[in-house]
């Protein structure tokens, strides 16, 4: 019998195959490289943020049921992607994400709380209407 987190692993990976199948109907003659890990943290946690009808459909593209498992699914599956398992020391995966909200704008605490705990990422203000906090956000994705 397969367990809930087999279920979620399984709905993982049939979206990271719906996204592949997508980018190589539009560029079937280029490589393509990306990140299916990546792109499912960054899904869940907009779907984390959002509301209604726009968090049922990213829940149902995700194969979802609710947002609360969905975030407990993808802090489960980060704590073992991240966990330093090597005899030597270090991570075997290097992640980074992040939640950059321009500064006049605010966010609920709970989802402040559910990106840091959950999603391991960090929330920065950034000033995107002045070319520097721009130019600062450029700096630390390339970093």
């Amino acid at each position: 019998m397969a367990t809930q987190r087999d279920e979620s692993s399984n709905n993982q990976t049939k979206v990271s195959l719906t996204i592949v199948k997508h980018l190589f109907s539009k560029e079937s003659e280029k490589n393509i490289v990306f990140s299916p890990l990546s792109l499912q943290v960054v899904l869940s946690i907009i779907t984390a943020g959002s509301e209604g009808s726009t968090q049922q459909q990213l829940l149902d593209f995700l194969r979802f049921k609710s947002t609360d498992h969905l975030n407990s699914s993808v802090s489960h599956q980060l704590s073992i992607i991240l966990k330093d398992a090597t005899s030597s020391g270090g991570p075997h995966l290097s992640f980074v994400d992040g939640v950059w909200l321009e500064k006049t704008l605010s966010l609920q605490s709970s989802f402040k709380q559910i990106v840091s705990e959950d999603y391991k990422a960090t929330l920065s203000e950034v000033d995107f209407k002045n070319k520097v906090g721009i130019t600062n956000l450029d700096l630390m994705v390339e970093g």
